[in-house]
């Protein structure tokens, strides 16, 4: 009877498990639904700032497949959802730079973004606290971003979309270790 118990209580911890994926205390779905698609968690990663390893959010790509290459991702015309959660308050100045640098590394030339599109994203970067939540929902017409909820940007072109997406998980992430993790490796 008690192996019963324990093989029980083992199950229910799995399934449990199997429901959710957990990174530095942030708890992410196995499965998103964005635009009528259900999406699987494909990585959770850990974004870090310094050599100190400042921990600034938590991440988590979710695709309607899953799919450990980079660039099948950036231009399949899937639906395409990241998850964002602060672990620390961030300026929007320090944002918005964070954001600049990243679409500039990740576009190069002959990858070119519309400037007067790319500041008034930018304009649109608030500052964020920690326990903020930013989702960025990549469709084959553009993105949407928001945060806790709330919209705060629609870019109508899949080209600026691709480019952001691609902060994240292109030739030049914030850093190695969160592309990896978001691509389905292990921390």
């Amino acid at each position: 009877m008690v192996r019963e118990w324990l093989l029980a209580i083992a199950v229910v911890t799995s399934v449990s498990a199997a429901q959710a994926a957990e990174l530095d205390g942030v708890v992410m779905p196995d499965v998103r639904v964005a635009d009528g698609r259900t999406m699987q968690l494909n990585g959770i990663g850990l974004r870090t700032y310094s050599l100190l390893g400042i921990p600034i959010y938590v991440a988590g790509l979710y695709l309607e497949q899953r799919n450990g290459d980079p660039n099948a991702i950036l231009y399949s015309p899937e639906t395409k959802l990241l998850q964002v959660r602060f672990l620390r308050d961030v300026e929007a100045s320090d944002a918005r730079e964070a954001w600049r640098d990243g679409l500039e590394q990740n576009c190069k030339s002959p990858c070119a973004l519309d400037p007067a599109g790319v500041e008034k994203f930018l304009a649109a970067v608030p500052s964020v606290r920690d326990g903020d939540e930013s989702t960025l929902v990549f469709t084959r017409k553009g993105v949407r971003v928001t945060l806790n909820g709330r919209p705060i940007g629609n870019i109508a072109d899949p080209q600026f979309a691709r480019v952001m997406l691609a902060t994240f998980i292109g030739a030049d992430p914030p850093t190695p270790r969160l592309k990896r993790e978001l691509l389905g490796g292990a921390p």
